[in-house]
């Protein structure tokens, strides 16, 4: 098997775990930024962990890129913050349908960022994950509780267009590991704070949920994630990261007895076209 397929392998296996990922927001009963916080709490000493027994280069070749994998970290806070703050204001299918639309924002940024031409058939799978996107909104309005999530979503699926131009620079140079440990550090750096500002019930159960979703659906998803991009580019990263939506509305119907609207079915349905389209 060759590199590309077996990136594309890790790929479908990170979006996998990122999408039960989407669960917790509605299944964690503590603020989205003290969920965020947790997650990335946990991942970070897992993946010291694992760089300490791989004993991996911490040093980076050059001063430049200890900046960009700081602001690397800093949008990836960003991005879970308000990716949890969408689901908990909304629902699963509305957060996750909102934030797979960050295909358009690749299709734009990344070929001004490498200099590179879109390709024909990323603009069109782009474009269609878009208007699934419009299907599921009800309404164009702020006192809409479920608009509200939505646009959180979308600042959410922006700030993850970027960090996956962040990770596709940074995962030509850099182990995985290495790269992971270091925007997981910062953005639990940056989010730590939450636990003393934020009340938060802490329960076995709360405590155990965030253990999982630090441990298996961030510090693993997220290296499969970005050691799969040596050998893809963040749009078809990215396309293909539209499947999370699918597989997170499967899991909230299984263990949450969430089920979408008939737009959002009809949205997802779209989303998961351009998807499939896009692998093929």
């Amino acid at each position: 098997m060759d590199h590309y397929r077996k990136s594309l392998l890790s790929l479908h296996g990170a979006v996998m775990l990122m999408g039960l990922s989407a669960v917790s927001g509605r299944f964690l009963s503590v603020p989205a930024i003290s969920i965020a916080a947790g997650r990335v709490v946990c991942s970070s000493a897992l993946l010291l962990l694992l760089v300490l027994i791989s004993k991996q280069e911490l040093n980076l070749d050059r001063k430049q890129d200890y900046g960009v994998v700081v602001l690397a970290g800093l949008v990836l806070a960003v991005h879970w913050s308000t990716f949890f703050l969408s689901i908990q204001k909304s629902s699963v299918a509305m957060g996750t349908i909102t934030f797979s639309a960050f295909p358009l924002f690749l299709t734009i940024l990344e070929p001004l960022v490498f200099r590179e031409l879109p390709s024909r058939k990323s603009i069109v799978c782009a474009c269609i994950l878009v208007v699934g996107v419009l299907i599921t909104i009800p309404e164009f309005s702020g006192e809409n509780q479920i608009t509200t999530g939505a646009l959180w979503g979308l600042v959410s699926s922006f700030s993850y267009a970027i960090l996956s131009l962040f990770n596709r620079y940074l995962s030509r140079k850099y182990n995985a590991l290495v790269v992971c440990l270091y925007e997981q550090a910062t953005a639990a750096v940056v989010l730590f704070p939450a636990f003393f500002l934020l009340p938060c019930r802490w329960d076995a159960v709360n405590i155990a949920g965030i253990a999982v979703l630090g441990f298996v659906c961030t510090a693993l998803a997220h290296c499969l994630y970005v050691h799969a991009q040596k050998h893809v580019k963040a749009q078809t990263a990215g396309i293909v990261s539209g499947m999370e939506t699918v597989y997170g509305i499967l899991y909230a119907m299984l263990l949450l007895g969430e089920y979408p609207t008939a737009r959002e079915w009809l949205g997802g349905a779209v989303i998961l076209f351009a998807s499939l389209a896009s692998g093929i």
